[in-house]
């Protein structure tokens, strides 16, 4: 009895001692709040970029994939029109499907009768112009995967230099904590960086590689066209 009585002291005074544990958690929130006018400035900053980045890529996104929308049929019936000597049904059937690929097909058929080489040298410059419209503004994205990380690097580097410059101005008395904190805090914005340049230049990616299709897709109606114009009569 008297062992257990003595058991229980010991435990309990164990359990008086021993510290509590504080489990200290991180939010993303208070990680911008605390970082400072400079660290918030920056952040707004690639949030802006962030919410450009997502609105140019859906945009350009819908804009190509309606740009590449054919139908499987049409050059058969271009061929049949213009066979026939129907050229102005070609042209209606080109303007009712107001793509890339029928816009060119249109030039190319505005300038039967020319030499072939005058009618491929209009149909490039026809393509060159509706490679431009795909592209539009599908450089910005570039520029923001590009520009974003370091951005988010000039944010870091500003908040090590002004909590080394804490620990300086206060004779290596600085709260290794309050320290700590701060530049965990500064290093968000790289964070917040590279995630925007992440987004942005898999966003880029993608475009280039729809873009790509469409414009093969150009090149292949071009060569069936003139094939159309070579063929004997």
């Amino acid at each position: 009895m008297l062992n257990s009585f003595i058991q229980e002291g010991v435990d309990e005074t164990a359990q008086t001692l021993e510290p509590e544990a504080t489990e200290k958690t991180l939010s993303v929130l208070e990680l911008i709040m605390n970082g400072g006018l400079g660290a918030q400035i920056i952040i707004g900053v690639l949030f802006i970029l962030l919410f450009v980045a997502v609105y140019i890529y859906f945009e350009r996104l819908f804009a190509i994939k309606a740009a590449s929308k054919l139908d499987s049929n049409f050059m058969n019936q271009i061929r049949d029109n213009v066979a026939n000597g129907n050229i102005q049904s070609a042209k209606m059937l080109c303007a009712q499907h107001n793509t890339p690929v029928s816009r060119l097909t249109d030039k190319g058929i505005s300038r039967i009768g020319m030499p072939l080489e005058d009618i491929n040298t209009a149909i490039e410059n026809a393509g060159r112009l509706e490679v431009y419209k795909l592209e539009k503004n599908v450089s910005i994205l570039a520029t923001i995967a590009g520009a974003a990380p370091m951005i988010g690097f000039l944010g870091t580097v500003i908040g090590m230099v002004l909590a080394f410059h804490q620990l300086a101005t206060s004779s290596g008395q600085a709260e290794m904590g309050a320290l700590a904190e701060g530049i965990y805090t500064a290093m968000t914005t790289t964070v917040a960086g590279l995630i925007v340049g992440i987004i942005a230049y898999m966003g880029y990616n993608h475009l280039v590689v729809r873009t790509d299709k469409v414009v093969h897709q150009m090149e292949a109606t071009a060569v069936d066209f003139l094939d159309l114009l070579n063929e004997p009569a």
